[in-house]
């Protein structure tokens, strides 16, 4: 691969942050502040449009597309598997959802991989860009989830805004580069070969968490 990435040297035995408190967000080159959750229970969402791309090799990462679109009731939510599209497709969105899956020794889901040195010139300023990520904590523990710190890099890199962090509390791991900072991952990490029954509660949680920070408007429901 022709991106070169540093591991966090973080000791992953220690995770104290449970999911939701003290939740940095990542902007302007990387630094942090706090965000709150806001639950929107009894709301309608308004039709703010979000773009997701996504690649998926063996179906699990566009099924977790899936589950996040269904989270996102009353959304628009526009999917575009990530091997049709072009840098074009990126441009009407302000607000982004991006996902994929990490291979190997860190290596990107297929159709990333190819799409890469094309995403690197995407101009992400002005946009908020959410990610999640799918890995296997268990066999590629030194690996887990690299490809959400890979992409969530470049998006920093092109003037974007990474929203939807995640609390590392909860899994077993080794390394990652999608820890950009001690106790948190830089998108939503998924693992369907270890913790499929957490998926879906993951999901819903994260969407809670990206329609406050996405600020999707809302009305409230009549009776």
């Amino acid at each position: 691969m022709g991106f070169r990435h540093t591991k966090s040297s973080v000791d992953h035995k220690k995770r104290t942050d449970p999911q939701g408190t003290n939740q940095p967000q990542i902007h302007d080159g990387g630094q942090p502040n706090e965000v709150a959750l806001l639950n929107k229970k009894g709301k309608n969402m308004s039709n703010d449009n979000i773009g997701m791309f996504y690649g998926s090799d063996t179906g699990a990462t566009e099924y977790a597309a899936e589950l996040i679109t269904e989270a996102f009731e009353g959304v628009d939510i526009q999917k575009k598997d990530i091997y049709k599209a072009s840098t074009t497709d990126f441009e009407p969105y302000d607000k982004l959802i991006l996902g994929l899956s990490t291979w190997f020794d860190g290596d990107l889901q297929s159709d990333w991989e190819d799409f890469f040195q094309k995403f690197k010139t995407i101009d992400f300023t002005g946009k908020k860009v959410a990610i999640f990520g799918l890995g296997d904590q268990m066999g590629y523990g030194e690996f887990f989830i690299d490809g959400v710190g890979i992409l969530g890099q470049e998006v920093l890199n092109q003037g974007g805004e990474i929203i939807g962090v995640w609390s590392t509390e909860g899994y077993d791991y080794e390394e990652s580069v999608a820890e950009f900072e001690p106790g948190w991952f830089m998108g939503l990490a998924l693992d369907e070969d270890n913790q499929r029954d957490m998926t879906e509660s993951r999901v819903q949680q994260w969407v809670v968490q990206l329609i406050e920070e996405f600020e999707i408007s809302s009305i409230e429901t009549t009776a």
